[in-house]
């Protein structure tokens, strides 16, 4: 706690972060309307006292719809971010673990992803699948678990000589238990804080497929395609993209300063512990 108050930066930016989380959380107690709901009496209305944030080209209320579209743009990072995690794992530890060639052939593997830019490799997997936020996320997956991959892979090369892991082995633990109980637990701060700034930019991700018409389908509620659906009444009816924008940009800079707070943490914690 002590280290806390006198690191403020991350008090705040995770604060933020929590008062987001729990209000599209709690989308369905504070959303003022049904978020699919067409009002065709009420189309492109701008922000009042009856609808906060304005109306949609059919009459849906926009802040039910930004509160609603938050919640499956956060759910589907972090299923992407939680799927990378633990296939970056599989693959980091057994590859930095075994080495020799099966380090080699699981390193090609995760190469190839490499060979192509990250966005473009996953706007052709959605497109092979099919338009849906289903696919968008199995696309953001198999874009995102290789950086884990490589960066478990590293930590391990870099654990497994350590004197701790040498004394596990004399006392006979097998290799699962090596890694699973001594060597993995050391790698979780730096897994930590790169996940906590991936999700920002994954939710920027999906919105991205969303934008282009991979993502999210009407009627659902989801930031990038309800930006891309406002492109054509922006220039007049202007909150019809604002809204969702700030939304997805607030979310976006509160998730990855928290996670930069967090990296600037762990460091400092390193630095304290080597005593330096």
């Amino acid at each position: 706690m002590r280290l806390l108050r006198r690191y403020p930066a991350l008090l705040s930016w995770g604060a933020a972060t929590s008062v987001i989380l729990a209000l599209v959380a709690a989308a369905p107690l504070v959303a003022p309307y049904d978020p699919n709901r067409l009002n065709m009496g009420q189309t492109l209305k701008p922000p009042s006292a009856t609808y906060l944030f304005g109306t949609d080209e059919v009459g849906r209320d926009l802040l039910s719809r930004v509160l609603f579209g938050g919640r499956e743009s956060i759910v589907a990072a972090l299923v992407v971010i939680t799927a990378a995690v633990v296939l970056g794992v599989l693959v980091g530890a057994t590859s930095g673990w075994a080495g020799g060639r099966v380090d080699e052939v699981l390193m090609r593997i995760t190469d190839l992803s490499f060979a192509f830019p990250p966005l473009i490799l996953a706007m052709a997997i959605a497109a092979a699948l099919g338009p849906s936020l289903q696919n968008a996320v199995i696309a953001a997956i198999i874009v995102w678990w290789p950086t884990y991959a490589r960066l478990i892979r590293g930590e391990v090369l870099r654990i497994k000589h350590e004197l701790f892991v040498e004394a596990g082995r004399a006392l006979g633990l097998n290799d699962v238990q090596l890694v699973v109980r001594h060597v993995l637990p050391q790698t979780w701060g730096v897994v930590n804080a790169r996940a906590t700034v991936d999700v920002g930019y994954t939710i920027l991700f999906i919105a991205t497929l969303g934008f282009v018409g991979l993502g999210s389908r009407q009627p659902t509620a989801e930031w990038g395609a309800m930006i891309a659906t406002a492109r054509t009444y922006f220039l007049i009816n202007w909150w019809t993209m604002t809204f969702p924008g700030l939304a997805l940009f607030v979310t976006v800079i509160c998730l990855s300063l928290l996670g930069d707070s967090i990296n600037d943490l762990i460091g400092l914690r390193g630095r304290k512990l080597r005593g330096t």
